[in-house]
């Protein structure tokens, strides 16, 4: 049986079928690519907060961008893995006296709280009466609670294995945002022709310079609150004679870059400082730590609305929208999804705006 289709739905169907492989290319070059977000992400956010810098370095290094993106990478890559690095040594180093401790905690028992903390009011007997039982019979007193130790091991392992992949993602970003350095406006005019082709030169224009102050303003103020945050903590530990301040402060640094926060970093010093019977010092790191937790909440979307031209109400509805659809990646996510739907709504009203009658 023979079927005749007319010209106009052989086209239709041909335009179909390409939209549908382009769809199907677009989903494999998403699978294949997913993986490098969180890299990009991060070498996004170096290459659009420091291009004015390294624009002004290039300037006085006469032209010489290869040379200033080397330096570039070498000096941030030593800021922040130098201190991670000064950290783990510092725990390799004490390594044999937690083992020994462990040692000696298995074969003459758990030692006695300090009397700070018995002393607690209305809390330091209950936290006293655990702590003997643990003492006593430490099997029979944790039975039952199996699967909420469980839990909180697994969280802090996987924790710390996502602080180590962040980290490395955080220093692969540094390398690729000096390629992108280097490449200058280069980097960005495939996606500027691409857009300006589909849109239109007027609307393109619009829409990637919304896009481009949509990652300005995010970048700016996710790295700037990061860069204060780390400042401050390592004040607040300098204050309060806290070992490894300049380390545990790229690690606060770290955390805040990559949306988990402070408190990941100074709840294990409090804690620390608490158990080594310094009951005032405990006091003010607590109360630094929760100014500082409750000034990083108020700076970042601050410093996003003042680097960013676009309103703060869309760009803080893009950041906190994504941050909770797709985590970390989704705060530049939604808000260049915010940025594009806000550009491309205001040209629509621009384009049905009725001239008003002349008098």
């Amino acid at each position: 049986m023979n079927v005749h289709f007319r010209p106009g739905s052989r086209n239709l169907i041909e335009t179909i079928l390409v939209l549908l492989l382009l769809l199907g290319l677009l989903l494999a070059l998403y699978k294949v690519l997913h993986v490098f977000f969180g890299v990009l992400t991060f070498a996004l956010i170096f290459s659009v907060s420091f291009h004015t810098l390294f624009e002004r370095a290039v300037m006085k290094f006469k032209g010489r961008r290869k040379l200033v993106a080397v330096c570039y990478a070498i000096i941030l890559v030593t800021i922040i893995a130098l201190p991670v690095t000064y950290i783990i040594s510092a725990l390799s180093a004490h390594m044999r006296d937690i083992v020994e401790w462990i040692n000696d905690t298995r074969q003459n028992g758990l030692p006695p709280l300090p009397n700070w903390l018995v002393n607690i009011p209305f809390l330091g007997p209950d936290i006293n009466a655990y702590w003997r039982s643990l003492q006593e019979s430490p099997h029979a007193t944790l039975t039952g609670h199996e699967r909420q130790i469980s839990l909180v091991v697994k969280q802090v392992i996987s924790s710390g294995i996502g602080i180590i992949e962040a980290a490395v993602q955080l220093l692969l970003g540094i390398i690729i945002s000096a390629f992108f350095l280097v490449a200058g406006e280069n980097a960005v005019r495939p996606v500027k022709s691409a857009i300006q082709h589909l849109l239109g030169k007027r609307d393109g224009e619009e829409l990637l310079d919304a896009t481009i102050m949509a990652v300005k303003g995010v970048s700016i103020g996710v790295m700037g609150t990061a860069f204060i945050t780390g400042i401050v903590s390592w004040i607040g530990f300098a204050i309060g004679g806290v070992p490894f301040a300049l380390g545990l402060s790229a690690l606060v640094f770290l955390v805040v870059l990559i949306q988990i926060g402070p408190l990941v970093i100074w709840v294990p010093v409090m804690i620390w400082m608490a158990t080594q019977g310094h009951p005032g010092t405990t006091l003010f790191l607590v109360i630094y730590g929760a100014g500082l937790q409750i000034g990083e909440a108020i700076l970042k979307p601050l410093l996003i609305a003042k680097s960013g031209k676009l309103p703060f109400l869309v760009l803080f509805l893009g950041v906190v929208g994504g941050l909770t659809a797709w985590g970390f990646t989704g705060i530049f996510k939604g808000a260049i999804i915010m940025a594009v739907f806000y550009t491309i709504f205001n040209s629509w009203l621009a384009g049905k705006a009725v001239p008003a009658p002349k008098e």
